[in-house]
């Protein structure tokens, strides 16, 4: 191509002329490539190209174009940051490079495609773009749709073997470092997620358990890595025909068993090691003898034993969790650890030379040893022998050769590498066992975690090994990118020429073809005496021609490889050995006879081994075991294969597997060594883009079409470029395109066109991007030269007329200015005059005023002076005199007044000290209450004395009254033992004695007396001045109450506003947790209906299981969940509802009972309600029993009345008939009195007829009259409805006074439609009444002729011949429907299963809700429970059968959200609660249930709707989803709004071509949604919620779409955007929905939209985004600043340092670390209470739903 100067070949060099300005990349030492900018035109033959650096370096490039040598080119800067580097318009490194840097330092992007591959650059930090929103934003996109990224990839591999059923691989690669095992981990989590398992073994979650366990076994710390895998692995996820998970396997490759004995500086052993020494001190671990990592030799080597951020602990119980997860037994985990630190204790082992240095010992008290063999279980003396000896076996004899230091120390390290590595294995198989599944594998995806092409200072087998395995897979990648590029050319019926891209067979064939390196190496390790020099000079002599193989120069011990990254030269040294994996055959006989199981199993023969793990394709289990007898007797054929022939075997097979799947590939890139966050190394990224096969990808791209276009996006681009010509006469856009690009390129090689895209050779979308800018040019230089034209004029017009006006105006200011001159000359000669005039005469009199002045003076003051002196004298005399008399009263004073003050200040110190203390004293509120204390203790003394004298004064009196009653008994004893000794002797002593006794007790009792007085009088002082003190300290006591109670009051009040502040902070909080808790239960309420749809897939599986032979498995423990046992009982005054909870229980089972804790919590309930119904019974019937029994007497009266009126009234009848015989004509005939009194009872009965047939016409009448007054309120406020719409509409301009009368109108004529339709219903229902009637009565009639004509001959001729029918009385129907209990499978199948809402469509809205509960209600007033539960039983699982049969159907999911609402309503208003009865009117409260409670039914109720409103909404999102991002982001709305950027990225030819919606689209959806839940009467409600849910989803979606794209964040979008959102606003208005709350959901999203629109350049502008930008989170605001892209080239981007200005004014923000919404977040869903104003009775039931079984009652 060849425009303007401009040229680029197939290398993107420019030849031939080169104007001024192009810019270029030269080649520089430090940052690899470096731009310039040409600032002299270059011509052909020149030698040197003039540049100017980006630092305005001035440079002279010399080039040679003979050799090519020319620079490359740079793409425009609009091109700079794709997501695709294929989209570039000039292919080659520099670009590359610098398009991954931009991507990389000032975007923070880490991925970035590059055709079929994504390039993935470790930024060293944990970057929030991996949860589980993220997992489900990628989810079903197409692969380049969204931002390049880990989940992208492994999405497309999904989709493509769900839509291919072809089984998928991802290859990552990369060196160590670079992130290769945690982008592995990232995909496998994805499959995890996406493709859950469907059963319940939780499969998913055992493939990334198993990660921990590889890491902690096969991850190492190394230079360049702290968690390097030293093991290559590839990981099978099996999958069913549903594409759930089922199962997986894993294969490794050539583990680093170097590693377990040695290792470099500043690295680190396997992981598990460290592990295990950090956990050392648990109980469980004191058996082995494990101490810290420093004290082992094979942990030590490298320094430092720690990581920095890591804990080995806690992530060995992590190690333990997946083992345990993974199903390893803890025993088997404990051998696991002690042949882990088996292997730490033979690293310790201590060797001991003997004095001939050919042999030598271990002591026998070497602890490290004994716990070795004590671990491992094998003897200690054998291992010590072994250890130092060999076996040497020949024909005849076997020797015993003990072994140097060097030789037991290199067995010994060979010894713990098998070891570790026959532990490896053996984890790896019972991984794979874990992860085995029995089911059938319908597909799988691979994904190979691999290192990638190594290349160090000293490099050994294991990196050949690694380079051989990157030559195969960097082939195979070759030849996969080949045959897409082919493809994509035959799609588009593009012609194909062949494209000529580097094979590396050549060098694949000198590595393993025969005779090749690895024939080499096995030839020479099969040789008794070989070395690795032999092998060498081998090497040299047969390869030494090859192209791909070279000999060094200054060695002949190594040899170089020309591999397809690099030129790599391997060290001989030690690839023999390596080769051979060699371990001596005693040691290894000695472990298989442990006394552990586990130890001997890891060392039985590879056969076995095999057959143990057939998954097992890893190749570091097979080893030889050297034998002495070197010939052909090896016991196992497996050990003659060496590690390189097993490397290649399992290589091979994997190769098979990749080539019988699709790749996709993933190359992990490294920024730094240092590991320092987002740190770029330009060296480093190259080198290993080189070798990843990045470049050579672009290679191969470039080489044929690599900018491709679509014919809509062109056209929309470049129509700039076309002339109005052709747009006028094709209409056709792909003939437009055809005719522009023949005329613009004149060379037909450099474009193809395909049948839907344009294909264009390297640099031609450069050109036309060049094309297009000097179009926008010239159109902008020719705006700019005519508006500076019209301003120059403009200018010169003002200047003129300016210069015109100054000129007028000086010179009439320079002709006022001479005039003025003029005149004030003349005064000025005046002024001179007069002046020189009167300045003499001034002189001249002040000279003679000063003379006279002069001498007055000087006269006066001689006078004055001597009269002062005289003076002076005499004053001096008194002054002295006065002076001394003062200051010596002066001096007397101040020490009096001194001494007072003194005097004072010290007694006011000492009186405020006083004061102060008193002070503090009385204010404090201790001495309060010391003062009550105080008291309180002297009241309570006090009270405890005047006790204790009242008990002593009771003792006392009691003691006295004793003491009188003793001494009165003793007076009569003695005056009748007086009066005995005088009847029996009469002697006066004695007399006299007693009498003298008498007295002297009389005198005892009279002083007791005198001191009871005493104690008395004192008692009843004390008893006064105690009372005295207790009035005194009450009174204090109420002083101090009433200062504490207003102390109490003044702190109430304080806290009062304190307190009223806390109620609003608590009410506040209390309303956010009721709402926290109703998501959280809905949330329950989901997750229950997902469980149930999971048991019902379970059952099905189960059912198909059991037809089939084989194995069976048992259901998972859930409960049924159409068991009645999830339904409440009902409250009723039987106690048959208990028997059948418990025959439940032992219908369901035990287990399944014990599970459903609700079921046993409704039983207790029950018994206690079914205990208080018997108590409430009894009472009832002892009540019943009272009335009966009053009853019974009242009836006996009542009848002895009736039968005394009865007589009075024959009497009266008898007296009657007698006065009036002689008025009578038939008086003289006889009266029976029977008959009298029978037709006395017919007057009676007919009185009451007519009076309760008076008091009916009353009733009517004044219902009549309410009527009539309700019609004329009714009328009233119509006339004040409309009188206030007449005002409105006058106030409305003419075009809204006709939309408003229509709408009007509409609304009259839709309420008229619905009153006629009542009105024909009800005329409907008399008619089929009145037909039923006349049925009736015909067939009365007729029964009636037929009996009179049977009876007519024996009629006897007195009777009458009048006959009179009886009237049937027909009830009114009462709002209930009865059936019978077999026909209620008939009428859920009828009502529910079998019915379609057109059906009813034309009927009252919710019909089959009113219908049931009309039933409900007959089941109630029948008391029938049983009825009640299994008819709201079989409606539940009704319903729910029908909305799992219509589970993606919008219309009858509405249906039943609406009836099972309205059923939940009418058993809320007709429940009998006085709080849902307020709206009712008299009729309907006749309707209410009057037997059962049905509240725990309500809530079951409830908790249904809530699974048909999650059923609706998912349904609802399901329809919408897949419109938004079209709709919403990508539709032109606004037609020539957004241009095209030209990216020329190739979608996958594999992903699939979604259909483009617009947002009318979404308008006529929202419409229908909208118009099927009114028509079905859904509560209007609950349909702002259902949009409300909706439209937050369209605004998650839409701002997630938009954070994870780059071509829709520019300008045009955000206006394009906002128009959108306008129009969804606008729909909101339009059906009154603004008030749900929708368009508040939709705030994130037009922040966003503005944000694409605000100027993003001062800090006057980030201040405002901070401010406005207020519902995004500082990541979204970063995350949308990043990847804003201009659109065109004068655009300007939004700079580093604008970004780092808005985070550090978002920096105090709060907020959730996630950057993409939860579109899958559900609002918590209301059901507000919404009674019917329809009766039960005037609801009408079509014959349609043959529902004739259910009677009227």
């Amino acid at each position: 191509m060849e425009r303007e100067g401009v040229c680029a070949d197939r290398e993107f060099r420019f030849k031939g002329p080169c104007p001024k300005y192009t810019r270029v990349w030269i080649p520089d030492p430090e940052e690899v490539w470096k731009s310039a900018e040409i600032i002299k035109d270059y011509k052909d033959g020149d030698r040197t190209l003039h540049l100017k650096l980006e630092d305005d370096t001035v440079l002279e490039y010399p080039i040679n174009p003979e050799a090519n040598e020319l620079p490359f080119l740079r793409n425009p800067d609009i091109l700079v940051g794709e997501n695709d580097l294929t989209a570039l318009s000039y292919l080659h490194e520099p670009a590359v490079l610098h398009n991954l840097k931009v991507r990389f330092l000032e975007s923070n992007h880490i991925y970035t495609y590059c055709g079929i591959v994504l390039v993935a650059i470790n930024p060293y930090e944990q970057l929030p773009i991996y949860g589980q929103d993220v997992i489900y934003a990628y989810s079903g996109q197409n692969m380049g749709d969204m931002d390049p990224h880990i989940f992208a990839v492994a999405e497309e591999a999904y989709k493509q073997m769900a839509r291919d059923e072809k089984n998928q691989s991802i290859i990552v690669s990369g060196e160590s470092g670079a992130g290769k095992t945690v982008s592995a981990k990232y995909a496998m989590r994805f499959f995890a997620s996406v493709g859950g398992s469907s059963s319940e073994t939780n499969i998913e979650e055992k493939v990334l358990a198993s990660s921990p366990i590889m890491e902690s076994i096969g991850n190492a710390k190394t230079t360049r890595n702290d968690n390097s895998s030293r093991f290559g692995k590839y990981i099978q996820i099996g999958f069913d025909k549903r594409y759930h998970i089922i199962g997986a396997n894993m294969r490794t490759y050539l583990l680093e068993k170097s590693r377990v004995v040695f290792q470099a500086e500043d690295e680190r052993n396997y992981h598990i090691f460290y592990q295990l020494c950090a956990s050392a001190g648990l109980p469980e671990f004191k058996d082995l003898a494990l101490s810290s990592a420093e004290d082992f030799f094979y942990t030590a080597q490298g320094g430092d034993t720690s990581i920095d951020g890591v804990d080995d602990a806690s992530d060995f119980e992590k190690t333990r969790q997946a083992f345990t997860l993974l199903g390893v037994k803890e025993s088997h985990q404990m051998t696991i650890f002690k042949i882990l630190a088996a292997i730490l204790h033979l690293g310790n082992l201590d060797f001991q030379p003997e004095r001939d240095g050919e042999s030598c010992t271990i002591s026998k008290q070497d602890e490290h040893l004994h716990n070795f063999c004590r671990l491992l279980g094998v003897e200690h003396s054998q291992m010590e022998h072994w250890l130092c000896h060999r076996k040497l076996v020949t024909t005849s004899e076997t020797y015993i050769k003990p072994m140097s230091v060097q030789q037991v120390v290199n067995a010994r390290n060979a010894l713990a590498k098998h070891i570790y590595a026959q532990l490896f294995n053996w984890i790896v198989q019972h991984v794979n066992k874990a992860l085995y599944t029995t089911a059938k594998q319908h597909s799988f995806i691979g994904v190979l975690d691999i290192y990638g092409f190594e290349t160090f200072e000293v490099n050994s087998f294991e990196q050949f090994c690694i380079n051989y395995a990157n030559e195969k897979l960097q082939q195979q990648f070759n030849l996969h990118v080949f045959k897409l590029e082919q493809e994509e050319y035959m799609k588009e019926q593009i012609p194909w020429t062949l494209i000529d891209f580097y094979d590396n067979q050549p060098c694949i064939d000198l590595i393993e073809a025969k005779l090749g390196i690895f024939d080499l190496l096995d030839e020479e390790c099969k040789v008794p005496k070989g070395t690795d020099e032999n092998w060498a000079q081998k090497l040299y002599d047969r390869h030494g021609s090859s192209q791909h193989f070279q000999k060094p120069r200054m060695s002949n011990t190594s040899f170089i490889v020309v591999h397809f990254a690099d030129k790599v030269e391997y060290q001989c040294e030690g690839f023999l050995e390596k080769n051979r994996d060699t371990v001596y055959e005693e040691q290894i006989n000695i472990l298989k006879a442990s006394k552990y199981p586990m130890v001997a199993d890891l060392f039985h023969d590879g056969k076995d081994t095999k057959a143990g793990a057939p998954g097992m394709k890893g190749v570091s289990s097979k080893v030889n075991i050297r034998s002495a007898r070197p010939t052909v007797k090896a016991a196992n054929k497996e050990h003659k294969k060496t590690v390189g022939h097993q490397f290649r075997n399992s290589l091979h097979l994997l190769m098979e597997t990749l080539n019988a799947t699709t790749p996709h590939y993933v190359r992990c890139i490294k920024p730094n060594d240092e590991k320092l966050p987002f740190s770029f190394d330009p060296k480093r990224a190259v080198q290993q883009l080189r070798a990843c096969g990045v470049l050579e990808t672009i290679r191969i791209s470039a080489a044929g079409y690599p900018s491709r276009w679509t014919y809509h996006d062109f056209f929309n681009r470049y129509r700039v470029l076309m002339k109005k010509s052709d747009l006028s006469k094709k209409a056709d856009k792909k003939a437009i395109c055809k005719t522009v690009l023949e005329n613009l390129i004149k060379d037909p090689d450099k474009f193809q066109f395909g049948r839907t895209k344009i294909f264009f050779r390297a640099g031609q979308v450069a050109y036309l991007e060049k094309l297009r800018a000097d179009k926008f040019r010239s159109a902008t230089i020719m705006i700019q030269k005519t508006v500076r034209g019209w301003l120059q004029k403009l200018k010169y017009r003002r200047t003129r007329e300016a210069a015109i006006r100054i000129q007028r105006h000086t010179r009439g200011h320079l002709a006022r200015r001479l005039a003025d001159r003029l005149r004030k000359t003349k005064a000025a000669i005046v002024f001179q005059k007069q002046y020189r005039m009167l300045r003499i005469r001034r002189a001249y009199q002040m000279i003679r005023g000063a003379t006279v002045t002069i001498q007055a003076f000087t006269r006066g003051m001689f006078v004055r002076k001597t009269f002062r002196k005289v003076l002076a004298e005499h004053k001096a005399t008194v002054i002295q005199k006065n002076a001394r008399a003062w200051l010596a009263r002066k001096h007397f004073l101040r020490f009096r007044c001194a001494a007072v003050v003194i005097q004072c200040y010290f007694r006011r110190m000492k009186a405020r000290q006083e004061l102060k203390a008193l002070k503090i004293e009385a204010r404090s509120a201790e001495h309060l209450k010391r003062l009550n204390v105080g008291m309180e203790n002297k009241v309570v003394q006090l009270q405890r004395k005047i006790d204790e004298q009242q008990k002593e004064y009771k003792l006392l009196n009691e003691q006295l009254s004793t003491n009188s009653s003793a001494y009165s008994s003793e007076l009569e004893k003695l005056k009748k033992e007086l009066e005995r000794h005088r009847r029996k002797s009469g002697d006066g002593n004695q007399i006299t004695s007693l009498q003298e006794e008498i007295d002297s007790l009389r005198l005892a009792l009279e002083e007791a007396h005198g001191e009871r007085k005493i104690v008395e009088d004192t008692y009843v002082k004390e008893k006064d001045i105690l009372r005295k003190r207790i009035s005194d300290l009450e009174e204090e006591n109420v002083l101090l109450k009433e200062e504490k109670e207003a102390l109490n009051s003044k702190i109430l009040r304080q806290s009062e506003d304190e307190f009223a502040q806390n109620a609003a902070e608590e009410n506040a909080l209390m309303k956010k947790e009721l709402e926290e808790e109703r998501f959280r239960y809905q949330n329950l309420v989901k997750e229950y209906s997902r469980l149930e749809q999971r048991y019902d897939n379970l059952r099905d599986e189960m059912t198909v299981v059991k037809q089939t032979p084989g194995h069976r498995r048992n259901p998972s423990n859930q409960s049924s969940l159409e068991s009645d046992s999830n339904y409440p009982s009902i409250s009723t005054s039987e106690v048959g509802d208990t028997e059948d909870a418990i025959q439940q229980v032992e219908e369901i089972g035990l287990e399944k009972a014990a599970m459903d804790m609700t079921l046993f919590l409704k039983l207790q309930k029950r018994v206690r309600e079914l205990e208080q119904e018997r108590r409430k019974l009894q009472s009832q019937l002892e009540k019943k029993e009272n009335e009966n029994k009053k009853s019974q007497v009242i009836e006996m009266k009542n009848e002895m009345d009736l039968d005394r009126d009865t007589d009075l009234a024959y009497n009266s009848l008898k007296e009657s008939n007698v006065n009036m015989q002689t008025n009578w004509p038939n008086s003289d005939k006889h009266v029976d009195p029977e008959d009298a009194i029978e037709a006395y009872h017919g007057v009676c009965q007919t009185n009451r007829l007519l009076e309760a047939q008076l008091q009916d016409q009353q009733r009517e009448h004044e219902e009549e009259v309410e009527a009539l007054k309700d019609q004329i309120e009714a009328l009233r406020e119509e006339m004040a409805k409309q009188q206030d719409i007449f005002y409105q509409t006058l106030q409305l301009s003419p075009e809204a006074q006709v939309e408003f009368g229509i709408q009007q109108e509409i609304t009259r004529l839709t309420n008229e439609n619905l009153d006629l339709k009542e009105l024909l219903e009800k005329l409907e229902k008399n008619e089929r009444k009145l037909k039923k009637q006349l049925k009736i009565y015909m067939k009365k009639v007729q029964d009636y002729e037929a009996n009179q004509v049977s009876v007519r001959p024996e009629k006897p001729e007195h009777e009458l011949t009048r006959q009179v029918a009886v009237q049937r009385k027909e009830k009114e129907f009462q709002g209930m429907l009865e059936y019978y209990k077999e026909d209620e499978p008939l009428l859920i199948r009828n009502l529910i299963a079998e019915l379609k809402p057109q059906a009813v469509s034309a009927t009252v809205p919710c019909l089959p809700a009113y219908i049931l509960y009309m039933c409900i209600r007959h089941a109630d007033y029948i008391n029938d429970d049983h009825k009640v539960h299994s008819l709201l039983t079989s409606t539940i699982n009704g319903i729910k059968k029908v909305l799992k049969k219509h589970n993606d159907d919008f219309e009858m999911t509405s249906f039943w959200l609406s009836n099972a609402c309205r059923l939940l309503h009418c058993l809320k208003q007709y429940s009998g609660d006085t709080g849902f009865m307020t709206q009712n009117t008299p009729k309907q409260n006749e309707h209410c249930l009057t037997n059962f409670d049905l509240t725990e039914y309500r809530q079951v109720l409830s908790d249904l709707s809530i699974q048909i409103y999650q059923q609706l909404i998912k349904i609802a999102e399901g329809v919408l989803q897949p419109m938004i991002v079209t709709a919403v982001l990508e539709n032109e709305s606004i037609q020539g709004l957004s241009g095209v950027k030209p990216m020329g990225y190739r979608k996958r030819s594999s992903s699939t071509e979604e259909n483009t919606f617009s947002l009318e689209a979404i308008v006529r959806q929202l419409n229908a949604f909208h118009g099927i839940m009114c028509d079905q009467g859904l509560d209007p409600e609950i349909i702002q919620q259902v949009f409300k849910q909706l439209f937050y989803m369209i605004n998650a979606v839409a701002l997630n779409n938009l954070l994870l794209r780059k071509d829709v964040c520019s300008w045009s979008t955000g206006m394009q955007l906002r128009f959108n959102i306008s129009q969804l606003e606008e729909w909101l208005r339009g059906k009154n929905l603004l008030q749900s709350g929708a368009a508040e959901t939709m705030e994130p999203l037009i922040q966003a939209a503005q944000l694409l629109q605000l100027k993003k350049k001062t800090s006057e502008d980030a201040e405002a985004i901070c401010s406005l930008c207020t519902s995004l989170t500082t990541q979204q605001i970063v995350k949308i600043l990043n990847l804003y892209t201009p659109v065109n080239e004068f655009e300007e981007r939004v700079t580093v340092g604008f970004i780092r200005n808005i985070q550090a004014h978002l920096q105090e923000r709060n907020d959730p670390p996630q950057l993409l919404l939860d579109f899958k977040y559900m609002f918590p869903v209301l059901f507000p209470f919404s009674p019917s104003s329809l009766t039960m009775d005037s609801i009408h039931i079509p014959a349609s739903l043959n529902l004739e079984f259910l009677n009227k009652v």
